[in-house]
């Protein structure tokens, strides 16, 4: 038998083995610090974050911060700074790790795949050819390649660079419009 090693999981087993916190964990984070929380920039409405259990590496999250499950009830103000951070997030990634693709979405309710159905956020995933192989299919075992801290320390500034200077465009658009 083959060992796949995966350090990071532990912190995972140990919680479920404990019991749950409580509270909402996408609004504990916010009150953590930005390198202990892997939180990547803070806007004003919504914060970009590692997502601590990846689906691949570089994989984030752009997060409300208001505590809201569904889409209609953020302002207009919250939905405009997530998907200009969701775009920061994808064009930083894109420098940083170098991506064939990505799928970006939102999981609205449990049955949609929602681990946090009571907190909405949009998922970005880089995607690389290959990346699919046996291993989930076959195994049960998902490869990421990289840990999530040393991910965090390689995209945290090309997307922070992307956010700034895309919520800069926004607000000069606000100005002369």
């Amino acid at each position: 038998m083959k060992v796949l090693w995966a350090p990071w999981r532990y912190s995972y087993v140990k919680r479920a083995t404990e019991g749950k916190e409580e509270g909402c964990v996408l609004c504990r984070l916010q009150g953590m610090n930005d390198e202990d929380a892997l939180i990547i920039f803070r806007g004003r409405h919504n914060y970009i974050v590692m997502n601590l259990y990846p689906y691949n590496t570089g994989h984030v999250m752009i997060v409300p911060k208001r505590h809201v499950a569904n889409l209609e009830d953020l302002t207009i103000e919250e939905k405009l700074e997530l998907i200009v951070l969701t775009q920061a997030s994808i064009q930083g990634i894109r420098e940083a790790l170098n991506p064939h693709g990505f799928n970006v979405g939102i999981n609205l309710g449990r049955v949609a795949g929602a681990g946090i159905e009571d907190h909405i956020h949009v998922h970005v995933v880089p995607r690389w050819n290959g990346d699919t192989n046996f291993m989930p299919v076959i195994a049960e075992t998902k490869v990421i390649p990289q840990d999530v801290r040393e991910t965090y320390r390689v995209i945290r500034d090309p997307i922070a660079r992307y956010a700034e200077k895309l919520l800069k465009e926004l607000q000069d658009y606000r100005e002369s419009s």
